[in-house]
């Protein structure tokens, strides 16, 4: 968790999740970084197996691909310091990111098509449940999401879609007043 508790290391995860397989040298010009910088942070993303060599090359010329697409952390878990800390910071790292984003959406809105403008949401509510009832919420709402992984794939995208940031959270509240 601690290897990926760095945002910049969390941009880089996302820009090889949705270009595919990234050299330091596209990573330092896409992200602004030195090419030297992006090398040490993919060999550091690789060390903790998040990333892989997608193939032939050397240094900076050495591709990089994503193990996996998709993230899921159990943080919050244990009651090991270090281990606290770690996933502290990767939350933190995390929704720091997902709102940064959320606040470029909605500064650039209005360039969009009216027809995405539509479609964009934030919603919001709360409900009375058991731990477990919460557990399969989250299940539930990552097989929606599984439902589109094949579009990664260019051949597999239909029509005109755009990149998507999709994020659903929940916990608990603490009581009110009345401990309701």
């Amino acid at each position: 968790m601690r290897a990926m508790a760095h945002p910049l290391r969390v941009q880089l995860m996302e820009l090889i999740v949705r270009d595919g397989e990234i050299t330091a040298t596209r990573a330092a010009e896409a992200l602004g970084e030195s090419p030297g910088n992006m090398s040490w942070h993919l060999q550091k993303l690789a060390k903790y197996g998040y990333i892989e060599e997608a193939g032939a090359g050397r240094g900076r010329s050495r591709p990089w691909c994503a193990v996996s697409h998709s993230r899921s952390f159990e943080i919050g878990v244990g009651t090991e310091t270090d281990v606290a800390s770690a996933g502290e910071a990767l939350a933190e790292t995390f929704l720091a990111r997902t709102f940064d984003r959320l606040r470029e959406w909605w500064s650039l809105r209005f360039t969009y098509p009216e027809k995405w403008r539509r479609a964009a949401f934030i919603t919001d509510s709360f409900a009375y449940l058991t731990p477990e009832e919460l557990t399969s919420i989250m299940e539930e709402i990552a097989a929606i999401y599984r439902r589109f992984d094949d579009r990664r794939d260019l051949d597999k995208r239909p029509g005109d879609p755009l990149a998507v940031q999709l994020y659903a959270h929940g916990h608990p509240l603490p009581p009110t007043p009345s401990g309701n």
